[in-house]
């Protein structure tokens, strides 16, 4: 027997049942040597919501998995562990984000369709993206889950959670009108140096704050950059273990951190900012 491979008519397509893809934050605590209590940082209703899932798109299931148990300890799970259905996003997406609109994103490849990863929900299964931490394309992969579930008429709800660049930006004391988040900086030195002038610059003329992130065991090195490269007058902010029981935030002029250097750990992840 030869399988139809017709695709369905739009009038077909129109009667399939519709679903809800929930973005579900979770916590900040993810790498990190402790975990904080789950109902303490996620509201208990994003905890119920998404406990009544059963399908799933992230960047990592062992992650998602662990996640999941945590909930299922406090709201029960709509399905076992095992039963749940959990989707990866394909590595090159998580490691060089989807955010790129269009055909393509600038690299000559062409850009993720991420339709074929929501095809529960246009079979009527409510589903769920979820990021390593925090909020699900937002400083994180995810982007083009939720442009797809647009274009297929699907409705989002973004739940309720922990922000890490909101939370880092209020206690700054930068400017909470008009900011940028801009990912992360460049490995190579001189790039590196080239980049936070560049934004050092926006900044002070602006008032824009610049806030960007880095992958936890290069802490301290890019402290150490921003310090040697920033002005003395510019002011930089460092928020580290948001929402955890040793968070810390510290914002001073860059001189004042030349007087009291006290860089990062190279284990719990931060967010920097810089601004007047």
């Amino acid at each position: 027997m030869t399988q139809d491979t017709t695709p369905p008519s739009p009038a077909a397509e129109a009667a399939a049942p519709r679903a809800t893809l929930f973005l579900v934050p979770a916590p900040l605590d993810f790498g990190c040597d402790a975990q904080v209590p789950l109902q303490g940082v996620v509201p208990d209703g994003t905890l119920q919501a998404a406990a009544r899932l059963t399908h799933w798109i992230c960047e990592n299931a062992k992650s998602t998995r662990a996640y999941l148990k945590r909930i299922d300890a406090l709201h029960p799970l709509a399905a076992p562990l095992q039963e749940q259905r959990i989707a990866e996003l394909p590595r090159e997406v998580h490691k060089k984000g989807d955010h790129h609109g269009g055909n393509g994103n600038g690299s000559g490849a062409p850009a993720f369709d991420a339709k074929q990863l929501l095809a529960p929900a246009l079979a009527g299964h409510d589903m769920g993206l979820v990021s390593e931490a925090g909020m699900p394309a937002v400083a994180d992969p995810g982007s083009s889950v939720v442009r797809a579930a647009h274009d297929l008429g699907l409705r989002v709800v973004p739940l309720t959670g922990p922000v890490s660049l909101l939370l880092a930006l209020a206690a700054s004391g930068l400017n909470g009108q008009n900011f940028a988040f801009n990912g992360y900086l460049p490995q190579d030195v001189a790039q590196r140096a080239q980049r936070i002038r560049e934004l050092e610059t926006l900044a002070l003329r602006t008032g824009q704050t610049q806030l960007f992130i880095e992958t936890p065991y290069r802490n301290a090195a890019l402290w150490q950059a921003l310090v040697q490269t920033l002005q003395a007058h510019t002011r930089l902010a460092i928020a580290s273990g948001l929402t955890l029981e040793h968070a810390r935030t510290a914002s001073r002029l860059v001189r004042q951190w030349k007087q009291q250097p006290e860089a990062p750990d190279n284990r719990t992840p931060a967010v920097f900012a810089i601004g007047r």
